[in-house]
C-alpha cells in the first residue's frame, strides 16, 4: 500500500507564501508522474502541478510564473513552492501520485489526505 502524507498548508496573507511537501511511504517499485490539485469549495478538483520522474512539469495557466513544483526522487517527496499567493487560489490541496508497486504490475493513482490553504486579502 502506497501512502501520501501532505504538509505545509496554512493561513497566509494575500502576497505571502507557502511552501507544500507530500512525502510517499509504502511498498512500491517506482513513482512515475507526482504532484498537486486543489478543490475550492463548491467547484470541481483542478490540476496545480505535475511532474514526471525525469522532470517535466506541467502547471494550471493561473499558476504559472508564481507556483514552482520540484521532487527529490530519493526520498520520494514532491515539494510546491507557492509565491505571490492570491485570494483565489485558496482550497484544499491534494496530492496525486502515478506509482506503479511491482514491476509486474500496472501503475495506480494515489492521493493524500489534503492539506488546506487559505489565503485572506
Amino acid at each position: 500500500q502506497v501512502q501520501l502524507v501532505e504538509s505545509g498548508g496554512g493561513l497566509v496573507q494575500a502576497g505571502g507564501s507557502l511552501r507544500l511537501s507530500c512525502a510517499a511511504s509504502g511498498s512500491f517499485f517506482m513513482i512515475n508522474d507526482i504532484g498537486w490539485y486543489r478543490q475550492a469549495p463548491g467547484k470541481q478538483r483542478e490540476l496545480v502541478a505535475v511532474i514526471s520522474r525525469g522532470g517535466g512539469t506541467n502547471y494550471a495557466e493561473s499558476v504559472k510564473g508564481r507556483f514552482t513544483i520540484s521532487r527529490d526522487n530519493a526520498r520520494n517527496t514532491v515539494y510546491l513552492q507557492m509565491n505571490s499567493l492570491k485570494p483565489e487560489d485558496t482550497a484544499a490541496y491534494y496530492c496525486y501520485a502515478r506509482v506503479r508497486v511491482a514491476v509486474t504490475i500496472s501503475e495506480n493513482d494515489y492521493w493524500g489526505q489534503g492539506t488546506q490553504v487559505t489565503v485572506s486579502s
